[in-house]
């Protein structure tokens, strides 16, 4: 094993990287259009496996379509791992998992330039749909073994394509992701940076989060039924307006989430349709989403049932009829304590501040903490915005996050 002490990364390298991969997939209006298993996913993950054959590692594609990259150790049965995902949601932001697995292939090609040999091999892995277009987190649940055949055949995304379909469309095989699943034993512990996506270390000033819990969530598609009907010739209490059943449904998350949640608990209607959608007539049918998200898994569960029933008793006053689809359930996750003495230990040794915090996205970390010791670092997400074109972190943060992933890593692997 190589002792070569290594302690920053090629920045400008890694710049040109993030910068190259964010103009695949961006749009007019800024936002990078490269949801999972598109046009524009493909030709970015064909940027990618380029770039981790340049720089000399062992390249796989699994079945899921995770880009595997190893770099090899002198003992190669058991590997640490790094990973993140390139995928985006409609619209989004150049750092939101590009970072992760950028930053962890430049912390490979690090090691390689200095000679540095780990004793174990280490692989950065870029994650398929981490964004949920079709529910879940796919990669990671593939390579996890948390898919089944039937969460693949009825895995669906908002305009009803199956990611059976999806896959087949770009010459890929869904039922393929049953054979993705990596043994456990392999793995000696996961790791990944990410930008925060939440104001915490914006506002704090403080270049370095270190994640102590991941929230897990639950999210639904619900629809109420009424019956539409003229908006000038039907009486107010005759109405069965589905609309006005989401509407007292939308005023009783607050009161829900502060009698039933906890400090961390969080709820989101963040898509409603109406049907049939005219400005004359009672809306007879209205579908819209329910992102709710806690660090409890117990807490997750009571609202699970507390909103189950707020909006069933809306139904029954209403004379609506009430259906919902359970679209994807994550538990909470816990960071493991020597990975997280590894990342405080890199922060201080090169006196960077840094913040221990929840949170409160979903990660492919938490899937892979199902099966491995999990860790995960933060750096700030400017003004706190994510999923939009306006996401940004500062470059010296960044360069900061890399140094840390690095010198992290080398803790771990020495």
């Amino acid at each position: 094993m190589s002792t070569k002490t290594i302690e920053t990364v090629d920045f400008e390298r890694l710049k040109t990287d993030i910068m190259n991969l964010s103009e695949i997939g961006k749009s007019p209006d800024r936002g990078i259009y490269r949801m999972s298993f598109t046009e524009e996913d493909m030709k970015a993950r064909s940027w990618l496996i380029q770039r981790y054959q340049d720089a000399g590692l062992e390249v796989e594609v699994d079945g899921a379509g995770n880009i595997i990259g190893r770099l090899v150790g002198e003992d190669d049965t058991k590997s640490w791992i790094m990973g993140s995902h390139i995928d985006t949601v409609p619209a989004g932001g150049h750092l939101d998992g590009s970072l992760g697995v950028l930053t962890g292939l430049e912390v490979l090609r690090s090691m390689k330039d200095h000679g540095f040999i780990p004793k174990n091999s280490i692989e950065i892995i870029s994650f398929t749909d981490e964004e949920g277009r079709f529910g879940g987190l796919f990669g990671s649940e593939a390579f996890c073994g948390e898919l089944t055949p039937d969460r693949i055949h009825t895995a669906v995304d908002l305009s009803g394509l199956t990611i059976e379909q999806a896959m087949k469309n770009v010459g890929l095989n869904a039922n393929d992701a049953l054979n993705a699943r990596r043994n456990p034993d392999s793995i000696l512990g996961y790791l990944e940076l990410h930008i925060e996506q939440g104001p915490v270390l914006d506002t704090m000033k403080i270049p370095i989060g270190i994640v102590e819990e991941i929230t897990g969530l639950f999210k639904w598609q619900v629809r109420l039924t009424g019956a539409a009907n003229h908006a000038g010739t039907t009486p107010m209490n005759m109405r069965k307006d589905a609309f006005q059943g989401l509407a007292e449904f939308s005023l009783e998350i607050p009161r829900i989430l502060e009698e039933n949640g906890s400090e961390h608990s969080v709820a989101t209607i963040g898509r409603v349709s109406l049907f049939p959608g005219s400005a004359n007539t009672v809306p007879g049918r209205v579908e819209f989403s329910i992102d709710c998200r806690d660090t409890s898994q117990e807490v997750l569960e009571e609202l699970f049932d507390t909103f189950r029933k707020a909006i069933s008793a809306i139904a029954r006053r209403r004379d609506l009829m009430f259906e919902f689809d359970v679209l994807s359930q994550v538990k909470p996750a816990h960071s493991d304590k020597n990975i997280l003495d590894a990342i405080q230990k890199a922060c201080e040794s090169q006196n960077i501040k840094y913040h221990r915090m929840p949170s409160g996205a979903a990660h492919d970390a938490q899937i892979m903490a199902r099966m491995t010791k999990m860790g995960m670092i933060f750096v700030p997400s400017k003004n706190g915005r994510s999923h939009s074109p306006a996401e940004w972190t500062p470059w010296e943060d960044i360069e900061t996050g890399a140094n840390v992933m690095l010198n992290t890593m080398m803790e771990l692997t020495i």
